[in-house]
């Protein structure tokens, strides 16, 4: 894994809101005596969800600060995972699977459409649209290749379905997630191949 870094500009502070305070504080409370810090990861992540989608290291501090853990340690967290965004991102964060079922698929086409409609990876549009990433697998092999745009997957991608999925964010519309082609869930394209037979499914009656 290549090294990941804290963003070069930083905010001068951070606070967690008080809604957000009482969350992470019932956080913690799930965990046994001496067990708190524990939940260092789930408060990570709300603090990101705070920022607007990236951790910036005040929120680091904050967090630790929170859970009584050297800053440092909390860091060591913020970095290893790549769920945690070290830099700003675009209102709508692409996550582009790039691992081989994905990449045997067509993920570099779909590579092509980011560089072609957002720009550069770790980069925000100017507008603070979009912001697209390279990743390791995101389970969802058998409908390759996909994406993940902030909290959806978007499955079955072509070129042509990408640049419309992006289009459609750019003008406020939401498009729908999951499969982009004609099936349901991960059930076999063109529908199922095996127990098509309905007397397997018939029920004898007594």
């Amino acid at each position: 894994m290549s090294v990941r870094r804290l963003a070069e500009k930083q905010p001068p502070s951070f606070a967690f809101t008080p809604e957000n305070l009482a969350w992470a504080k019932a956080q913690v409370a799930k965990y046994p005596e001496g067990r708190q810090q524990s939940a260092v990861i789930p408060i990570l992540w709300r603090a990101q969800a705070q920022c607007g989608g990236w951790l910036p290291q005040k929120a680091i501090e904050a967090t630790a600060d929170l859970l009584g853990m050297a800053k440092i340690r909390v860091l060591e967290v913020a970095t290893f995972y790549t769920m945690f965004n070290l830099s700003p991102v675009g209102r709508y964060h692409v996550q582009l699977c790039g691992t081989t079922p994905c990449m045997l698929r067509g993920a570099e086409d779909l590579k092509k459409v980011c560089h072609r409609m957002i720009g550069e990876p770790d980069t925000v549009t100017a507008d603070g649209a979009f912001s697209w990433v390279e990743v390791e697998c995101l389970g969802a092999c058998v409908n390759a290749p996909m994406v993940q745009i902030n909290a959806d997957y978007y499955e079955d991608l072509t070129p042509e379905i990408f640049t419309r999925i992006i289009n459609d964010f750019s003008n406020g519309r939401t498009p729908k997630p999951g499969p982009q082609i004609d099936r349901i869930n991960s059930a076999p394209v063109g529908g199922p191949t095996t127990l098509t037979d309905p007397s397997l499914f018939a029920v004898e009656e007594k």
